[in-house]
């Protein structure tokens, strides 16, 4: 039995979530026994947008969750509608999941910006590509949510070559989309994902 390596000082105390020992001790050991680990540290930013890349697998899903568990994190999440369907949807919204309706995207951020104005300390993350298959190009949703919810945007990369989630560097976007969707995708583009051929 191998448990991830997780310090205080990895997550602010106001991002801190309330899951107990047990579900961190859960992370930790999902995270470890696989042979990942966990690098850098969570900003003190009052509120952040963390996208997470490549996504390739469904996997990554379970990194991800074990990752929520180990660090600690008050933290919601965009998922496919799919994801949410009745009888274990209450499932992924406990877990923080927010169910996202591709057919009504400004629905989406208004509900996205009210639950942020609730919490005095929230990270929400989001995957970019918006699918598991390869993309040429990258939605441009998480800037709008950024923008309008006064987040900052946090790059995690999940870097399957070193079996690590890599928490990186603030990403301050300059207002043109065009060129900052061009610029976060070629930083992940260093980075190969559970299944590389998707990266």
């Amino acid at each position: 039995m191998r448990l991830a390596k997780i310090t205080k000082d990895q997550v602010p105390d106001h991002l801190k979530g309330k899951w107990g020992a047990f579900f961190q001790w859960l992370g930790k050991l999902v995270i470890g026994s696989s042979g990942w680990k966990i690098t850098g540290k969570i900003p003190h930013e009052e509120r952040i947008l963390i996208i997470a890349a490549p996504h390739t697998s469904n996997w990554d899903f379970i990194l991800g969750i074990s990752a929520l568990f180990a660090l600690n994190v008050n933290i919601k999440w965009l998922g496919k509608n799919s994801l949410f369907i009745p009888g274990i949807a209450w499932f992924f919204k406990w877990l923080g999941g927010i169910p996202v309706n591709r057919d009504n995207p400004s629905s989406l951020i208004d509900y996205v910006v009210q639950t942020v104005e609730k919490e005095k300390g929230l990270m929400i993350g989001v995957a970019p590509e918006g699918s598991r298959r390869k993309v040429n190009r990258w939605k441009s949703g998480f800037l709008r949510i950024a923008e309008q919810t006064n987040s900052k945007i946090l790059l995690l990369s999940i870097d399957a070559t070193n079996k690590t989630l890599k928490i990186g560097d603030l990403f301050q976007p300059s207002g043109d989309n065009e060129k900052d969707i061009n610029f976060v995708m070629k930083y992940y583009s260093q980075y190969k994902g559970i299944n590389p051929d998707q990266s």
